[in-house]
């Protein structure tokens, strides 16, 4: 892939600093990489870690997605983006659920169309396992984002641009995450759980860009990428981080659910098996022949009844997985 000019939206969250960091060594030749997001702040913060006398490839253009005129400024001349911006948090979805709406799905359609005025050729957009049969509005707000942009491709018109989607689970270290709220709250003596038999889906930073490079390199237009990822129990997560510590019970929080899916087997009726990963396809037909795709990249469909989901899954991490993984994250 012929990668010139990037855009990553929520450039200054945890996946995108790593991401612009995997870029510049995987793609050397990027002439351009814009960091569009709305924090002035965290934008500064990441300018310090990225001089522009080092890193003279990279802007800072400070906008919202909730602001398409602000979008089509940012993406002139931009041949490639991926959608990170989100509101993530579930309880402050739950709370505050238009403004939810407002960013996770207006803004995903004003970057849709503002990509296709501008002559953009690709687009990756990150999505949840919290997508996958929503309880929560922040769930539900990202299955709407992914079915936006998968949608995308039919209305493209004669633009030569495709869309396609990454899904996976919790990012292992990154803001809000599981690991450094109990980093954090163990000074106190004790670890707060949600449910004694919760469970999550796992990935590093790492192989969630490793995902969506994939994706970039890969995608026909249209298919939801989903990594074969292990889960682990919070009870086990909980061990990892302090040996020993007392936990106390305190209930499950607002629209959080018990074990996440990222396969629901209604989707897994129109999915398809790889060695490292999942695709869904698009429920409308494609631009391209289905036998193609899995010719091409040598797949199968999943069995009928199939689910993939983070309490039933077939690899788990062990306690002592989580430690050395917690270790390498210092």
């Amino acid at each position: 892939m012929n990668v010139k000019s990037i855009l990553v939206t929520g450039g200054t969250g945890s996946f995108g600093k790593r991401f612009i960091t995997r870029l510049i060594q995987t793609y050397p030749d990027v002439k351009r990489i814009v960091v569009f997001s709305r924090d002035e702040l965290k934008q500064y913060e990441m300018s310090l870690e990225f001089p522009s006398d080092e890193y003279p490839q990279i802007r800072f253009f400070i906008g919202d997605v909730r602001d398409k005129s602000r979008l089509l400024y940012a993406l002139e001349g931009i041949d490639t983006v991926i959608h990170a911006a989100a509101l993530k948090q579930v309880p402050a979805a739950e709370y505050n659920p238009f403004e939810a709406i407002k960013t996770n799905v207006l803004g995903a359609q004003n970057l849709i169309e503002a990509c296709i005025e501008k002559g953009v050729k690709h687009v990756v957009a990150l999505s949840t396992d919290k997508a996958a049969a929503p309880i929560n509005l922040y769930g539900a707000t990202k299955l709407c984002s992914d079915k936006l942009f998968i949608a995308a491709n039919l209305y493209k018109g004669n633009h030569d641009i495709k869309f396609s989607v990454v899904r996976y689970g919790n990012v292992m270290g990154s803001r809000g995450s599981v690991i450094p709220f109990f980093q954090k709250h163990k000074e106190k003596g004790f670890l707060p759980i949600t449910h004694p038999n919760m469970t999550r889906f796992n990935i590093t930073l790492d192989e969630g860009v490793d995902l969506v490079f994939y994706a970039m390199e890969n995608m026909w237009g249209g298919e939801i990428f989903v990594p074969k990822i292990p889960s682990y129990k919070i009870l086990d997560v909980a061990e990892a981080v302090a040996p020993g510590i007392e936990t106390r019970i305190v209930g499950i929080r607002p629209g959080e659910k018990l074990h996440e899916e990222m396969i629901t087997e209604t989707d897994a009726l129109s999915t398809l098996e790889f060695k490292k990963y999942f695709v869904i396809l698009p429920s409308f037909k494609p631009k391209w022949e289905i036998s193609e795709f899995i010719n091409h990249f040598k797949g199968k469909y999943c069995k009928e009844g199939f689910q993939y989901n983070s309490g039933k899954n077939s690899e788990w991490l062990s306690v002592e997985d989580l430690k050395q993984m917690i270790k390498n994250l210092k």
